[in-house]
């Protein structure tokens, strides 16, 4: 059993608190919203999985070398229980954690994903991430030029090991996305 949460606003407020940059932000609430879909989809707990997703990565900005390694201590102190803690530090290699926990693998294989939906959506130019189709996003995955920093085998191993083929998990997290895209800053031009 899970001890409460300190609940979203908490989340967001530490998120703020550490976090300048909008386009982590919006990374974090991307991830968030794909982790609550994915909950939903699932029968998990809608605010344990949503709260992870938009912690995920609240200490990266000023400890991208030490991340998330540096966080967990300071979610500790705000309250937050171990199995978020967990979560987030399994979310990282360098943590040693382990994914283990469908929660764990959840967050690995969503927040990856996120930024690649995220170019897709920047290259039209509308810039309207609701206009973006599943097709899309796998005709850019599929181009090696595109996005070239990102680890596609990394999110297609996170996906299997989530338990869901890629293109359908693809299809999860950008309907979670779309349903956010005013949060996200791709509404449209």
């Amino acid at each position: 059993m899970i001890p409460p949460l300190p609940g979203r606003e908490a989340a967001w407020d530490l998120v703020c608190a550490h976090t300048a940059s909008p386009g982590l932000r919006r990374h974090m609430l991307a991830v968030e919203a794909a982790m609550r879909h994915c909950a939903r989809l699932r029968g998990e707990d809608e605010a344990l999985w949503g709260c992870v997703g938009l912690l995920h990565d609240f200490d990266y900005e000023a400890h991208p070398e030490g991340h998330p390694l540096t966080g967990e201590p300071l979610l500790a102190a705000a309250g937050w229980p171990l199995p978020v803690r967990r979560a987030i530090l399994s979310h990282a290699e360098n943590s040693g954690v382990p994914r283990q926990s469908p929660l764990e693998l959840g967050l690995h294989a969503c927040d990856e994903i996120t930024g690649l939906i995220v170019a897709t959506a920047l290259v039209r130019p509308d810039r309207d991430l609701r206009q973006v189709t599943v097709t899309s996003v796998m005709k850019k995955w599929r181009n090696p030029a595109f996005a070239a920093g990102v680890d596609r085998e990394e999110m297609a191993r996170a996906a299997d090991a989530f338990g869901v083929p890629l293109e359908a998990h693809v299809g999860e997290v950008l309907a979670a996305m779309q349903a956010v895209a005013e949060d996200l800053g791709l509404a449209g031009a």
